[in-house]
């Protein structure tokens, strides 16, 4: 159950690459993820909360810029495969299997980056213009995020 957990919040990673790990910190901070006496436990400090959810909401608000890099190039590809590992560590830390949890996490990102991409492009399609699919795409990765972390628990 650890690794699809891990699976599906490198998939959230692939989704919004700073969601995935402002939801595992506040999962910490809340006492949902067990990380205290892991490698991970400074995922539990309000410092991280903080610092990660900032980056989530500058996420957020860049991904609506026209002059937004797809997710599909190089250094978007690898940034969202290394928070997917990162963050899938994280959970797989909770039980014992960081490494697990970081090849899990990683797998995923592969694909929330690559399904996500062609997602996006469909939902854009369906609706005309691209806003309203990443407004989607924003909500899934905040609920499902948030979601995963309190599976955890």
């Amino acid at each position: 159950m650890l690794y699809i957990l891990a699976l599906l919040i490198g998939v959230v990673a692939g989704l919004r690459a700073m969601t995935a790990p402002a939801a595992v910190a506040w999962g910490a901070w809340l006492g949902w993820l067990p990380v205290a006496g892991t490698w991970a436990s400074f995922m539990g400090h309000w410092i991280a909360v903080g610092i990660f959810t900032i980056l989530a909401i500058a996420e957020l608000v860049t991904d609506q810029l026209p002059s937004t890099p797809s997710r599909k190039v190089p250094q978007q590809f690898g940034a969202r495969i290394a928070v997917g590992a990162f963050t899938g560590a994280v959970i797989g830390a909770t039980g014992g299997a960081t490494v697990g949890g970081l090849i899990a996490g990683a797998i995923g990102a592969v694909i929330g980056t690559l399904g996500g991409a062609e997602l996006r492009k469909c939902l854009a399609l369906a609706f005309g213009k691209d806003q309203p699919a990443a407004l989607v795409e924003d909500a899934v990765a905040i609920v499902g995020g948030l979601l995963i972390v309190a599976a955890v628990a």
